[in-house]
């Protein structure tokens, strides 16, 4: 059988309470501040900007990383540019300028 027995003094069980209300109201306190549509909207929002922040944070490396890999395709380690293949792109690009410039000429006739 177990000892039920208390030796505490009334004082220190008075305190003892005292302490464990305490506690119990700051818990509850805590509770309500985490429940408090506030907070939950709060937490919401900075999901969100986290998330946002992380996509845009993956598409800055990712694009640097494809302009990393044509820079490289069109100039050499020492910074010099490949003609070889400079050339043929800025062909195209004038190529393509020049029909957007002709379609463009076309529906405002």
């Amino acid at each position: 059988m177990a000892d039920t027995s208390d030796t505490r003094t009334p004082a220190q069980i008075e305190a003892d309470i005292r302490r464990r209300r305490v506690t119990l109201a700051e818990t509850l306190d805590e509770i309500g501040v985490r429940v408090h549509p506030k907070t939950i909207v709060g937490d919401a929002k900075a999901k969100v900007v986290a998330s946002v922040d992380n996509s845009l944070g993956r598409a800055y490396v990712g694009a640097n990383r494809v302009v990393s890999d044509v820079r490289a395709q069109l100039v050499t380690e020492d910074g010099a540019p490949r003609l070889e293949r400079v050339v043929p792109v800025a062909l195209v690009v004038v190529g393509l300028v020049g029909l957007l410039a002709v379609g463009t000429r076309r529906r405002r006739d």
